[in-house]
């Protein structure tokens, strides 16, 4: 019986360290995969989208560092929803399916805000 139980306690054991090391392989992949992006980003109550200025595509917006939503807000607009241009710090993750988030086929992950004017360049952007 004694056998039993050190062999339960081994696998519990041996279970736990298999899981943490693999979070710190994702959260190391994740970092690795940091990118610099620019676009125009919108927010209000409901919304959080980042859309690129290259191709179009749009994402849902993770602002992990809580940087990016108050600097939108310090720009003072009288109306939710406004894009202002922004350069940010990031990587792109699979959207959560039972959130709103679910709507964009992937999440655009805030590590640092660079960048983010009222004032949107000529160019992809403008358009």
């Amino acid at each position: 019986m004694k056998l039993v139980k050190q062999a339960f306690v081994f696998v519990v054991i041996f279970g736990l360290a298999i899981t943490a090391c693999n979070r710190k392989e994702k959260a190391a992949a994740q970092e690795s995969d940091v990118k610099v992006v620019k676009g125009l980003y919108s927010f209000g109550p409901e919304m959080k989208s980042f859309t690129m200025c290259d191709d179009g595509r749009e994402y849902w917006v993770a602002d992990s560092v809580k940087n990016l939503e108050l600097s939108y807000s310090n720009l003072n607009f009288e109306k939710p929803y406004e894009p202002v241009y922004v350069e940010l710090e990031g990587y792109f993750a699979k959207s959560d399916t039972s959130a709103v988030s679910a709507d964009f086929d992937s999440t655009l992950v805030v590590t640092k805000v660079l960048k983010i004017s009222k004032e949107i360049p000529d160019g992809p952007c403008s358009q």
